[in-house]
């Protein structure tokens, strides 16, 4: 098994739980400043119930939380497989591409979220994940089966 290729995913799991710190450290105070908190704490209440009495801001690093518990259920399966049959040097580059961009994205999309840039790195980290998981395809297609890893 390969370490290099499961580090990006580790780091991308600790990202995670930073978005889920300051998504906690951001919603908390402001919902204590609520003046109005009939929006809040109703029996089988929601995090989506305080998009409509948070502030956009606020629910900024919640969405982002929430993205980060999308596409990269499909990374982390990526690079395990990678990881068990053999991830080449570019695999190990485009998890980190992946990461970073997914990183730079969540601090974008908490703090500025315009759309267009958004859209763009997106993007980018879709065509890394994409080229990730046709080499997961590869190796795991055309593996040998005679051949005991």
């Amino acid at each position: 098994m390969q370490a290099q290729i499961l580090a990006p995913a580790a780091v991308l799991v600790v990202w995670s739980i930073v978005m889920l710190i300051w998504t906690a450290g951001t919603r908390f105070p402001a919902i204590f400043r609520l003046e109005d908190k009939s929006g809040i704490g109703r029996p089988g209440g929601r995090g989506q119930d305080l998009e409509q009495v948070l502030p956009a801001k606020v629910n900024w690093k919640s969405h982002n939380y929430t993205h980060l518990m999308e596409q990269p259920t499909i990374f982390y399966p990526t690079v395990i497989i990678l990881a068990l049959m053999g991830a080449s040097p570019s695999d190990v580059l485009f998890a980190w591409i992946y990461v970073a961009v997914r990183v730079v994205h969540s601090i974008w999309q908490a703090t500025v979220n315009r759309i267009p840039v958004r859209i763009l790195l997106f993007g980018l980290m879709t065509i890394a994940l994409a080229k990730l998981a046709i080499s997961a395809l590869m190796v795991t297609l055309f593996a040998n089966p005679g051949v005991v890893a």
